[in-house]
């Protein structure tokens, strides 16, 4: 791994003069210094060590100038070429070895193109960045969800170049010296997973590790974090995995997992060691299995600037398309406490949402206890056991809040344990929402009761990844229930045609849309800790996104091509509710106070300014 560099910054006295213009000239015209810029930057090293290192390797875009600064000259073919015609050469090179690129039957053209990609990433980072911005859409589903979840199941036979950190529970009593192995002395985010819970596909060990590097795929490419300041990070505990405690290829401990008071001494190590060595970094917790999200976040949340995104993205973008979905049926979004939703799911997700969903619908009401109960009776939670209620033995803390009244039950004729389609066909509910992570879960008798729905547009959430555990397809639910649905899945469907001219949009409500921006806002901001309402606001500023027009023909959720300019958005919302929450402490150059001035379009400039682009630096040589 190459050493980080540094970069060329404006002398002290330059900046107090810049700083200390005249108040007029500042009211005329604000203006804030990128940091994410393309100013010089000061590398460490030349020749075939500089084209070895994806940080800082151009290729054949190195200008005549740098080659001869860089010891370069001979070393590359004489044609200079621009990025524009790199990425020309690239995309033609993918589109004839995509197929060529598979390992035997079992390779999918998909994963085929995310071994095209990896190695453009082995080689060159800010070329394989402007080639997932520029086809955002159609390499999201690549880098992220589905492809990363068939990535994470093979990644012991994918692995061919260290990506990240690995704390091992074999590393007990050395974490604190381990995070200086890293040689960045700057991470702005992290995304660590347990690897206990990848993507609904279950316990797959160190394996997992790819999602964190999917996630952070997008943290660059959405948010546009700087990607020498990104750490994908795995905690490997063991796994309960069969086959992989079995398997001679496997990567990690072959040893179960770690429990109790043992797997939260490792988790609070590395927090401990992180948070000494990069104070100001956040820390997204990624697929960790439902008895420990909860806690951990618990745990952590109010002393650490971290989030899950498992509880609190999944939440946020599925309140936003709860919103969105009273949008649809032609009210304001005041309205949603009037909702009635059945909810197939209390893990992780599913209670995450549930908790989302209700401090919005309370707020509405007026954030009072009457409120709370109030939107506590909008929700039916059915898990594997069927319709929770109190009467449910040995019933999860965490979902004992939506536990059905017996009485209230009764009055709809319902039980405990009773079937997903009899509450549906009992309830008549608004929303159907799929976070169970059970594939086909919404079948033929759930959605035909759902035709008896009392909304004139009812609302079908598929949310579960990857792909082949989403509750119910596109096709499905507009063929059964009918036309006149709202449709959301979790991954990524190609929209219905109807007939007559008529399109069945399918939304996806990825977390994709949630995380990059909220991750960007906290950093921008130097929020203290991520509260509710900076999740709160983020959530409200994507369901007012969608323009009204759009909305009312059931789109629901903006186009991935977009996501950039709606990780913006977002980030913005989150800056100014942190302001708003005095839990803002500034970044870098911006101190709190300078922050707390800027107005709405300021406050929008700066976090475009601080946004980091796919651009080829100019690289001055240093000595060490």
């Amino acid at each position: 791994m190459p050493n980080f560099t540094s970069q060329l910054r404006l002398s002290s006295s330059l900046f107090k003069r810049l700083k200390h213009r005249t108040a007029a000239s500042i009211e005329t015209s604000r203006h804030f210094t990128t940091s994410e810029g393309s100013r010089p930057t000061i590398v460490h090293k030349r020749s075939i060590d500089i084209l070895h290192d994806p940080w800082f390797n151009k290729g054949t875009a190195f200008s005549m100038t740098e080659r001869d600064r860089l010891d370069l000259r001979g070393l590359l073919p004489p044609n200079v070429m621009s990025d524009q015609r790199q990425i020309d050469r690239f995309m033609v090179d993918l589109k004839r070895l995509e197929v060529h690129a598979r390992d035997g039957p079992s390779d999918t053209n998909a994963l085929a193109k995310w071994r095209i990609l990896n190695r453009l990433h082995d080689r060159n980072e800010t070329m394989y960045y402007k080639v997932l911005i520029d086809n955002i859409e159609e390499y999201a589903p690549i880098v992220y969800t589905p492809t990363v979840g068939l990535v994470c199941q093979n990644y012991s036979g994918l692995f061919r170049r260290p990506r990240g950190m690995y704390f091992s529970a074999a590393d007990r009593g050395e974490m604190m010296s381990m995070v200086y192995n890293w040689p960045a002395d700057q991470v702005d985010m992290i995304v660590v997973t347990d690897g206990s819970r990848i993507l609904g596909l279950g316990d797959l060990g160190v394996q997992g590790i790819g999602i964190a590097i999917g996630k952070l795929d997008l943290y660059v490419a959405a948010a546009g974090i700087n990607p020498q300041r990104v750490l994908p990070v795995m905690i490997d505990v063991g796994t309960n995995n069969e086959r992989l405690l079995k398997s001679p290829l496997y990567l990690g401990l072959q040893e179960h997992r770690l429990e109790g008071e043992e797997y939260l001494s490792v988790i609070d190590e590395f927090m401990e060691a992180v948070f000494t060595r990069w104070p100001h970094v956040i820390v997204q917790f990624e697929d960790f299995q439902s008895k420990w999200a909860f806690k951990l976040l618990q745990r952590y949340r109010n002393t650490y600037r971290m989030f899950n995104d498992d509880v609190q993205g999944t939440a946020g973008v599925a309140v936003a398309g709860l919103l969105g979905a009273v949008r649809a049926q032609g009210k304001p979004m005041i309205d949603f406490p009037k909702q009635k939703i059945v909810v197939a799911g209390a893990g992780s997700a599913g209670i995450g949402v549930l908790n989302a969903a209700r401090k919005t619908m309370a707020r509405m009401l007026g954030n009072n206890e009457s409120a709370f109960e109030s939107a506590r009776s909008q929700f039916w939670v059915v898990d594997a056991m069927g319709l929770i209620t109190e009467e449910r033995k040995n019933i999860d803390p965490d979902a004992l809040p939506f536990a059905r009244k017996l009485n209230e039950a009764g009055r709809q004729g319902l039980t405990e344990g009773a079937s997903l389609a009899e509450v549906v066909k009992k309830v008549k509910p608004d929303v159907l929402l799929g976070l169970s992570a059970v594939g086909g879960l919404f079948s033929e008798e759930v959605l035909e009761a759902l035709k008896d729905s009392t909304s004139t547009k009812p609302a079908i959430f598929a949310m579960s990844n990857p792909t082949k555990n989403a509750e119910c397809t596109p096709e499905q639910a507009f063929s059964i229930v009918g036309d006149h649905i709202i449709f959301a899945s979790g991954s990524p469907f190609k929209d219905v045609k109807l007939g007559n001219g008529q399109i069945g949009h399918s939304n996806q409500g990825n977390n994709m849309y949630l995380f990059p921006g909220i991750g960007l806002g906290t950093l921008l901001s130097g929020a203290r800790v991520i509260s509710d309402g900076m999740l709160q606001a983020a959530a409200e500023c994507l369901a007012a996104y969608m323009k009204e027009e759009e909305v009312l023909q059931g789109i629901i959720y903006p186009s991935i091509s977009s996501i950039r300019d709606i990780t913006h958005e977002i980030a913005t919302a989150v800056v100014q509710e942190a302001i708003v929450e005095d839990l803002a402490e500034g970044h870098r150059d911006m101190d709190a106070r300078e922050l707390r001035r800027l107005s709405r379009e300021e406050t929008v400039q700066y976090v475009k300014n601080n946004m980091w682009n796919p651009v080829y630096p100019t690289l001055v040589y240093q000595k060490e």
